[in-house]
């Protein structure tokens, strides 16, 4: 059984926090759908990933090519269609107790300075809670992630 780990970003971008925790992930083995709302913003960090440092290549793709099933990571608006065996939500993006549970690891990043990021993260930290799914809480308040709560 998975868990689901929230990450609450107040220094670091994103783009930055995503491309080090997929670096882990990848360390780890695991196949990562990355899943937002909004394909114009995925496709944003498409761009943003591709221009990471230079010696860390992240090979990753966009959902709907003739390759999907091959990539790495995939960002994807839905489900992963790539074997995924960790799934790392931005933008408020779904997640499911029952996905966690299935799941090595998901990831969910959330915006700490916008409040209504901040809401949609309490909600689904309190469906995944009061369906029984395991869950921790970092939050990069201090400079440096730390674990603040776990269910």
């Amino acid at each position: 059984m998975g868990a689901a780990y929230f990450y609450h970003l107040t220094r670091r971008p994103l783009e930055e926090t995503l491309a080090m925790l997929l670096g882990k992930a990848q360390g780890a083995g695991w196949r990562v759908a990355v899943r937002g709302g909004d394909a114009g913003r995925l496709a944003w960090l498409d761009e943003r990933l591709w221009l990471g440092v230079e010696d860390g290549f992240l090979a990753h793709g966009i959902a709907g090519g003739p390759h999907d099933a091959d990539q790495p990571v995939l960002l994807t608006t839905g489900p992963a269609a790539n074997g995924a065996t960790c799934v790392m939500s931005v933008d408020g993006a779904e997640v499911s107790a029952d996905e966690v549970a299935a799941m090595e690891r998901v990831c969910v990043l959330f915006d700490g300075n916008d409040p209504e990021a901040l809401d949609v993260a309490r909600g689904q930290w309190k469906a995944l809670k009061d369906a029984g799914a395991s869950a921790q809480y970092w939050s990069e308040e201090s400079g440096r992630w730390e674990k603040k709560a776990e269910t």
